[in-house]
C-alpha cells in the first residue's frame, strides 16, 4: 500500500521477494514448528483424516487473490488446502547467517530426524508401494548421500554393515521403478545416478544430509538389534524419525496410516512389525486408538547396551 504501482514485468519478482522476507523473518527452529492449521481447528480446508506428515511452510492464495497466507502446516493439511503451494526449506534458509564453528552436535537431533522423515515421505510417493523394505533402505541412503547432481557411490563396507551387500535384485527394483540407474562399479561397491533429483529435497547441503544418512544406519533411540529383517529396521527408522527424543518415559504419538505409508506396508503389517519391536525390546509398549487412527508408543525405561 505504501509503494508505487509496479510494472507487469517486475511485479512477480517484487511479490516473491516480499513473501520471502516474511518467510525468513518469521522462521522458527524445527522443534518449535507446529501445524497452524490444526491450531485453527483445521478450518482452512475440507475435513480429512487428520494431521500427518512433516511440518511444511505453506503459501495459500486467500480471499480471491486479495491476500496471501504463509503458515506452517503438516503435510496432510497442506495437501488438503486449495490454492496452496509448499515453500522448500532450502529457499528460506539460503540467506540465514552462518553459525560460528563449534563441536558437532550428537546425531539424532531434529535436523537428522526431519531429513530422514521428509526423504521417506518422498520415497513413499516416488516408488511403487510394492518396493521392498530393503530397497527402500538403499534408496534412502542414496538420496541422503548423493551429490548435487544426483550421483552417489556406496562402498562395500556400508552395504555389508546394512546386510545388503550382493543384493543385486534390490538395485533392479529401483531401476525398474525408474528411480535410479547404476553407472559404474561392481559389487560390493555400487555407483548410481538418481533419476529423481527431487529426492534431494528438503536439504541440498551434502554435509547435513550425510549426518542424516549416518543416523539412519543406527537411529538412536530406536536402533534395533543386529539380524532383524529390513522390514523391522525400516519400521523402527520411520518411528524414530517421528520420536521427539525427549525423556525416555514420555509417550510419543503418530498416525498409523501415515507410518504405514512411509514404509510401504498396510496398517495391519505395520501393527505386526510394531509388535516385533516390542518383542526385541526396542519399544517398551505401543497401542492404537481406533477412533483417531493414532498410535502411541513408549521407549524402554533403560537404554540397551548392545545391538
Amino acid at each position: 500500500m505504501h509503494t508505487p504501482p509496479l510494472k507487469t514485468t517486475s511485479a512477480r519478482s517484487a511479490a516473491l521477494a516480499h513473501l520471502a522476507r516474511h518467510a525468513r523473518a518469521g522462521a522458527l527452529p524445527g522443534h518449535l514448528r507446529t501445524c497452524q492449521c490444526r491450531e485453527q481447528g483445521c478450518s482452512w480446508h475440507p475435513r480429512h483424516r487428520g494431521c500427518a506428515g512433516p511440518i511444511l511452510l505453506a503459501l495459500t492464495l486467500d480471499r480471491s487473490g486479495r491476500a496471501w497466507r504463509l503458515a506452517d502446516a503438516c503435510t496432510a493439511c497442506a495437501a488438503a488446502t486449495s490454492r496452496t503451494a509448499v515453500v522448500p526449506d532450502t529457499l528460506i534458509a539460503s540467506r540465514r547467517p552462518r553459525r560460528p564453528k563449534c563441536s558437532p552436535a550428537p546425531l539424532g537431533g531434529p535436523a537428522e530426524r526431519g531429513h530422514v522423515r521428509a526423504t521417506l515421505a518422498h520415497l513413499a510417493a516416488a516408488v511403487p508401494q510394492s518396493t521392498s523394505p530393503a530397497a527402500r533402505l538403499l534408496a534412502l541412503q542414496c538420496a541422503l548421500r548423493a551429490d548435487a547432481g544426483g550421483h552417489v557411490r556406496l562402498p562395500g563396507g556400508l552395504l555389508r554393515g546394512m546386510r545388503l551387500c550382493g543384493r543385486g535384485e534390490l538395485w533392479e527394483e529401483l531401476e525398474y521403478a525408474g528411480w535410479l540407474c547404476r553407472t559404474a562399479g561392481r559389487q560390493p561397491q555400487v555407483a548410481v545416478h538418481l533419476l529423481d533429483t527431487a529426492a534431494l529435497f528438503p536439504q541440498r547441503d551434502s554435509r547435513v544430509r550425510a549426518r542424516a544418512a549416518q543416523w539412519a544406519l543406527h537411529p538412536v533411540p530406536l536402533a534395533v538389534p543386529a539380524g532383524l529383517p529390513p522390514a523391522v529396521r525400516l519400521t523402527a527408522l520411520a518411528l524414530a524419525s517421528h520420536t521427539s527424543g525427549s525423556a525416555e518415559s514420555s509417550t510419543e504419538r503418530g498416525d498409523l496410516s501415515a507410518l504405514a505409508r512411509l514404509c510401504g506396508h498396510s496398517p495391519q503389517q505395520t501393527a505386526e512389525l510394531l509388535d516385533r519391536l516390542v518383542a526385541s525390546q526396542t519399544l517398551a509398549v505401543w497401542w492404537h486408538d481406533w477412533e483417531t487412527d493414532e498410535i502411541f508408543w513408549q521407549l524402554p525405561s533403560a537404554p540397551r547396551t548392545g545391538h
